[in-house]
């Protein structure tokens, strides 16, 4: 199959500082850092790797990749 007729499986990468180690909540909503929103699960993951190794110096900072498809379509 090829990528114009493959079904988009859009992916968002994002993160922040968290309140605590133990729990996703983070300390400043507005300032979270929305990385982007990649075609697959192998260009989030690169996009989220580079994040978080930018990052690795603060143990609060986190970053997430969500499966915006399976919002969409939950069924996917």
């Amino acid at each position: 199959m090829s990528e114009t007729t493959s079904k988009q499986l859009l992916h968002l990468v994002f993160g922040g500082e968290l309140e605590r180690l133990d729990d996703v909540q983070f300390k400043d909503i507005p300032k979270l850092d929305i990385v982007g929103i990649y075609p697959s699960y192998a260009t989030a993951h690169a996009a989220w790797k580079a994040k978080a190794q930018s990052t690795v110096d603060n143990a609060q900072m986190r970053y997430f990749i969500v499966h915006l498809h399976r919002l969409l379509d939950p069924q996917d």
